[in-house]
C-alpha cells in the first residue's frame, strides 16, 4: 500500500505533519481502511499505529474510533470520537458514540445523545441512524413500546432509497415483532425489502420466517 491510494481529502487532513511522517501515517490509515471488513483488528492495530505517530489529528482519531468500534472495543471506540469531535466539530460521530455507549450499558447514556442540538446538526440520514440507536436503547430498558413511538415519528415512508431508510424500516419492524405484532412486522419487513437493494439488512430472511416460507 501506499500512501496515494489514500483519498485525497483525508491526505490533505494530514498536510501539517512533516512529509515522511505523513506519508507513514497514510499508508497505516490505507490498511486500516483496506482491512476493516475482513480484519477489524489488524486495521486497529493500523489504526493504533497512525495514532501513534499523529494523535492530534482528527481524522488520525476517528480512524481509531471507527476501527475499535468494528474490533468491538466500545471503551476505546467512544474515547477516540469523542476526541475526534473535539477537534473538528463533527457531529456524525453521534450514532457510533450512542451505540458504544449501549455496547457498555449505559442505555440512558445513548438516550440523551439525542438532544435538540444534535437535531441541529445531524442531516436526516445520520438523525435516522441516532434514532435507531436510540430505540434500541429503550428497547434495553424494556421500553418498546416508547421505541415503537419513537421511530414512528421518523420518515419511514420515505422515498428515498438511501441507506438508512431501510435500516429505519427494518429497526420499526424488528420493535413491532418484539411486541408481538407480528402482522404489522411482517408487513414493514416487506416495506424495508422494497427499497433495501443492496441486501443491507436481512429483511428477506425475516419475512420468509414470520409468514413460514423459510423451509421450517
Amino acid at each position: 500500500m501506499v500512501a496515494k491510494d489514500l483519498d485525497p481529502q483525508v491526505r490533505r487532513s494530514l498536510s501539517s505533519l512533516p512529509d515522511k511522517l505523513a506519508d507513514r501515517v497514510a499508508r497505516h490509515l490505507v490498511m486500516a481502511g483496506n482491512l476493516l471488513e475482513e480484519d477489524p483488528e489488524l486495521a486497529y492495530q493500523h489504526a493504533l499505529a497512525a495514532r501513534a505517530r499523529a494523535q492530534r489529528v482528527a481524522i488520525v482519531r476517528e480512524a481509531c474510533g471507527e476501527t475499535a468500534y468494528a474490533a468491538g472495543k466500545f471503551a476505546a471506540a467512544l474515547s477516540d470520537l469523542r476526541a475526534a469531535k473535539r477537534m473538528n466539530g463533527a457531529w456524525d460521530y453521534l450514532p457510533m458514540m450512542a451505540d458504544c455507549e449501549r455496547a457498555l450499558k449505559r442505555p440512558e447514556r445513548a438516550i440523551a445523545m439525542a438532544n435538540e442540538q444534535a437535531r441541529e446538526h445531524l442531516d436526516q440520514g445520520m438523525w435516522a441512524e441516532l434514532t435507531i440507536v436510540v430505540a434500541g436503547a429503550r428497547r434495553d430498558l424494556g421500553q418498546t413500546e416508547a421505541a415503537i413511538r419513537l421511530l414512528e415519528g421518523e420518515r419511514l415512508h420515505s422515498p428515498s432509497r438511501e441507506a438508512w431508510v431501510s435500516r429505519l424500516r427494518y429497526a420499526y419492524a424488528d420493535a413491532l415483532e418484539s411486541a408481538g405484532r407480528k402482522a404489522e412486522a411482517l408487513e414493514w419487513f416487506h416495506r424495508t425489502v422494497a427499497v433495501d437493494g443492496n441486501e443491507d439488512t436481512d429483511a428477506v430472511l425475516r419475512v420468509q420466517a414470520l409468514d413460514g416460507t423459510d423451509g421450517r
